[in-house]
């Protein structure tokens, strides 16, 4: 195969996603009183003591507005750290993938199923989140489960260019750098706390380069039950931002794990 050829969709994908899931059976009790209890704390803090001074926005009170906001960063967040940190311990101090190799799993097998896995990780915290505004009055259609497909999608996106730090990382402290220099930045620029149409105009165009802007865009109006404006726009871009990512990441484990 040409190092620089296109992923390799195959089922062996699916055992990787399995073999991860069967070890997050073991601290599930633990893992999903985190994805509750951190919504909770953030939203209860943020959005009722911040609210109170901010009323509404965009027609919405902050409440309803911060906690759409956190659906998407919790998918970035979530995916990023697992495609970084756990990869990478999985890769180098556990070896496991030098295991898996000696199946008839290949390396895009483990990008595949990797990226998965930080999509259904992802999920799992996005819906918590939504379940959480749901429980605090945030949320008020059922309409709002349509966020769902795009929670994961959303996991995906961000788990690509997360492997591909992975695939240069030589330690732990190199993860560091991502989250300072582009993930920060997109928390705080993207539209979670604020529209970015309160932005200057050349920082609004150039947020929309960022993939967490069109997960937003996507994400709020379906919680709050309005239409979705450019849906066809911001679905393509995170899947393009995903596709190209994930053609990067397969290529560089393909060097680093085989070569």
């Amino acid at each position: 195969m040409n190092a620089s050829s296109p992923p390799t969709l195959r089922l062996e994908s699916l055992t990787v996603w399995r073999r991860n899931a069967m070890v997050w059976r073991k601290l599930m009790a633990a893992s999903l009183l985190l994805h509750f209890g951190e919504p909770l704390i953030y939203l209860l803090g943020i959005g009722y003591g911040l609210g109170r001074f901010v009323g509404e926005i965009d027609g919405m009170p902050y409440f309803t507005f911060l906690a759409s906001g956190f659906i998407a960063w919790s998918a970035m967040n979530v995916a990023s750290m697992e495609s970084m940190w756990s990869v990478y311990t999985r890769m180098v101090p556990q070896q496991t993938y030098e295991a898996i190799l000696a199946t008839p799993a290949e390396v895009d097998d483990i990008v595949i199923g990797e990226l998965l896995w930080c999509g259904t990780k992802s999920l799992m915290s996005g819906s918590a989140i939504l379940a959480v505004a749901a429980m605090l009055g945030a949320v008020n259609d059922w309409s709002a489960l349509l966020i769902i497909p795009v929670i994961f999608l959303t996991g995906v996106c961000f788990a690509a260019p997360g492997l591909v730090v992975t695939a240069y990382a030589r330690a732990y402290e190199y993860f560091n750098f991502y989250m300072t220099l582009v993930m920060t930045p997109m928390f705080i620029l993207c539209g979670v706390f604020y529209p970015v149409s309160s932005l200057p105009g050349p920082v609004q165009s150039a947020v929309q380069l960022l993939p967490l802007t069109h997960a937003v865009e996507i994400i709020r109006p379906i919680v709050v039950g309005q239409p979705v404006t450019d849906l066809g726009l911001h679905l393509g871009a995170l899947a393009l931002f995903g596709l190209v990512s994930t053609w990067a990441a397969t290529i560089l484990f393909r060097r680093r794990l085989v070569q």
